[in-house]
């Protein structure tokens, strides 16, 4: 589609509170949706808050400079968590952004906008981020693809930072090739695009002891049994021990960036964020460096738990898409659970939905960190085969 049917799309459905601004660039090129993180020259970057200056961006994004190189023409900025913080894209000041799979449910977060432009067909695919979880957990509430590269394979210069050390960018797409497609336009990675899938059974896949998973939610569950029966099981580093990492690391460095704003006027910011936002005063610098160092020794322990497999799988959430109305204490936990572990990794990761009736269900394809190129036909292989072998 080109943009400026996108935005057509976009704005005959404006109360879906996907979008929050718009671009007026025309162009025959992939039409892309930009997570409001993201610096696109002429438009306003809100982060999905209040709190910044309303004035134009006078520059693009490198990101965003390697995508109209290669053709990609901007839509308009989506809506998101606000400043990325949050996994329901419930925004106070934006509003709700309507999950088009599952009315009435969340799109996820914090990429939520942009999961829901791709599956509302407003775009051809978007720009996320991922902190924890906020690519694939919306791809997975959305039912579309989510693919979170290995970390720094895309700069982030010109995007809004929830955490520098974790945040990684990625695209939201249709499928698994149109996602590195996409990846390929806003890196400098290469070979990204296979032009075959790995033959299925030549495989070597894995997925975490039952230990390691806990409690799914029934539906959940039985779609898991289905795509990863016969599957064995490896032992890997602690899973809330891999998640207090990643929360130690993510509280104090969006409590450093957020803070002369919140001592400014806190009543900016929603409730959910700026308690969150708080939470980073308690994180002492002694957590904070020790935590940076069990990241390293966590990356190597991953590395060495899958040698010899091609990709582990795991759920992308715990719960299929909750109703907006749900607590979001109670969403919090089940919604991250299996995402947040891979952003200490820092391991290239899809988001794949399952092709089925009713509420979205998203499994991750994990690879290993820095062979992202080496995961695409891995993910497009099971793609492929869950399309034709999954029934409802």
């Amino acid at each position: 589609m080109t943009a400026a049917e996108a935005r057509e799309r976009a704005k005959a459905h404006s109360d879906w509170n996907i979008f929050i601004s718009y671009t007026d660039e025309q162009g025959d090129g992939p039409a892309v949706a930009v997570k409001d993180l993201v610096r696109v020259k002429g438009t306003v970057t809100t982060g999905g808050g209040v709190v910044l200056p309303k004035a134009p961006d006078a520059e693009d994004a490198p990101l965003i400079r390697k995508i109209r190189a290669r053709g990609g023409v901007m839509v308009g900025k989506v809506n998101l968590h606000e400043f990325a913080y949050g996994l329901t894209s419930i925004n106070p000041h934006y509003g709700t952004v309507h999950n088009p799979k599952a009315p009435g449910r969340v799109a996820g977060g914090s990429s939520g906008g942009s999961a829901a432009a791709v599956a509302a067909d407003m775009c051809d695919w978007a720009v996320g981020t991922d902190t924890g979880g906020s690519i694939r957990n919306p791809a997975a509430m959305c039912g579309v693809v989510g693919f979170k590269p290995t970390l720094g394979s895309v700069s982030t210069e010109g995007v809004l930072p929830l955490s520098k050390t974790l945040d990684t960018i990625g695209p939201l797409a249709h499928s698994v090739l149109q996602a590195a497609e996409a990846l390929a336009m806003m890196s400098d990675l290469e070979g990204l695009v296979p032009a075959t899938p790995r033959p299925l059974q030549s495989l070597k896949l894995a997925v975490p002891p039952p230990e390691w998973l806990g409690e799914l939610d029934p539906e959940t569950a039985e779609q898991w049994r289905r795509v990863t029966q016969g599957l064995p099981a490896i032992a890997l580093p602690d899973r809330l021990r891999m998640a207090n990492i990643s929360l130690t690391i993510m509280y104090r460095e969006a409590y450093e960036y957020h803070k002369a704003w919140i001592a400014e006027d806190p009543s900016r910011y929603g409730a959910d964020v700026l308690a969150t936002l708080k939470r980073g005063i308690d994180v002492t610098q002694a957590d904070y460096d020790r935590a940076r160092e069990d990241q390293l020794t966590v990356r190597q322990e991953i590395g060495e738990a899958m040698r010899g497999v091609d990709a582990l799988l795991t759920p992308a959430s715990g719960i299929v898409p909750p109703p907006v109305s749900a607590s979001s204490l109670e969403m919090r936990e089940p919604l991250s659970r299996f995402t947040r572990p891979f952003n200490v990794t820092g391991q290239p990761v899809y988001a794949l939905p399952i092709p089925k009736p009713g509420l979205p269900v998203g499994i991750q394809v994990v690879g290993h960190f820095g062979r992202d190129a080496e995961l695409v036909p891995v993910a497009w292989a099971l793609e492929r085969a869950w399309a034709e072998a999954v029934t409802p």
